[in-house]
């Protein structure tokens, strides 16, 4: 478990990401990120959350704030989840969860009393100098995105 916090670093990735593309969390030093973990595409919660942020996209666009999605999904999956649904934030592949961990949000989860390792759904506002500015754990969907544009907008 990572005890990150605000005005911890943000830990550095190189993910495959949709597109056939790359996204490293550095190559945004200078410029503010979102960066968000969800558990999986094309699930109801993932898919709200998804079009939360697309919706909003021009809105951080304009604050100059790059939005990343970060699943363990493949990058051909986000590829699919992408087209399907019309998204326009970059989302970046974990199959190994090494950045989930580096993040602390891969985490023992239980559901119908059964146990497993899953994400839990999280988002890091990250200011430009590289460090964490705001936290939200165990995210609940539902106007989620327009809170971290506000937050997005104080920096």
């Amino acid at each position: 478990m990572s005890d990150l916090a605000a005005g911890s670093v943000a830990p550095d990735f190189d993910l495959e990401a949709d597109g056939g593309t790359r996204v490293k969390l550095s190559d945004h030093l200078g410029t503010p990120a979102v960066v968000y973990f969800y558990p999986k595409d094309n699930t109801p919660g993932c898919t709200k959350e998804a079009i939360a942020f697309t919706e909003l996209a021009p809105e951080f666009q304009k604050l100059g704030i790059q939005v990343i999605g970060i699943s363990p999904d493949s990058a051909k999956k986000h590829d699919n989840f992408k087209a399907k649904h019309n998204l326009s934030i970059r989302l970046g592949a974990d199959p190994d969860q090494e950045t989930c961990n580096a993040y602390g949000v891969w985490v023992e989860k239980s559901m119908y009393g059964k146990k497993y390792m899953g994400v839990e759904r999280s988002t890091f506002l990250i200011a430009k100098d590289g460090t964490i500015a705001q936290i939200w754990r165990k995210v609940k969907v539902p106007g989620h995105a327009e809170a971290v544009l506000d937050a997005a907008k104080a920096l």
